[in-house]
């Protein structure tokens, strides 16, 4: 016999937040919402969590029916559980982000999303949901890792210059590096430049 609640259950949901690199600007991937609410407007991909699969599963699944990309790295990023995220019913979204080569992945549009494209990241359009919240903690969290780890090698082709890494951190950072000082760190770190 199935057990059931005595207390109502919000409903679960995922989020993914997708960084691309074009070797001038950060970009995120943004789906066209072609459903209500929001119909019409950007959103990142994601979509319901089902009773039958894990969470990552449903991000993997949401990003690649949403967008077409597979195989990509997602890394749980927060819990968003704000009461009023969604005008439908009570939902708690479990975030998720990824950094990806934009050479390496074609998006294409599918189920609920009329439209995927890239955007600047920090231009993006207005976005439905709290999906504006969501883009500026991914991007404090891309921001805090440039530094305390060496990132980019998902976003730079495979054989990068120094001066390719750096444009890559001036874009996430938000700011011009000295070009020594940078060297120097990224000689002294675990960087393989090539």
């Amino acid at each position: 016999m199935p057990y059931t609640y005595d207390y109502p259950r919000p409903a679960l949901t995922v989020d993914c937040v997708v960084f691309g690199f074009d070797e001038a600007d950060l970009k995120v991937l943004l789906i066209e919402r072609g459903l209500e609410p929001f119909k019409g407007r950007w959103a990142l991909p994601g979509g319901f969590v089902r009773v039958e699969e894990t969470i990552g599963d449903a991000a993997r699944r949401e990003l690649r029916e949403e967008t077409g990309l597979a195989n990509v790295f997602l890394e749980q990023l927060y819990t968003f559980g704000d009461l009023d995220r969604d005008p439908r019913e009570r939902v708690v979204s479990v975030a998720h982000y990824a950094l990806v080569k934009l050479g390496d992945h074609r998006v294409k549009a599918a189920t609920d999303a009329s439209d995927a494209r890239w955007f600047p990241a920090f231009r993006p359009p207005k976005l439905a949901f709290d999906h504006e919240h969501i883009l500026e903690v991914a991007v404090r969290r891309l921001r805090g890792k440039v530094r305390y780890e060496p990132i980019g090698f998902e976003l730079l082709p495979q054989k990068f210059t120094l001066s390719q890494l750096q444009h890559l951190y001036e874009a996430v950072l938000g700011t011009k590096l000295d070009k020594r000082n940078f060297a120097k760190k990224s000689w002294a770190s675990d960087y393989s430049c090539h």
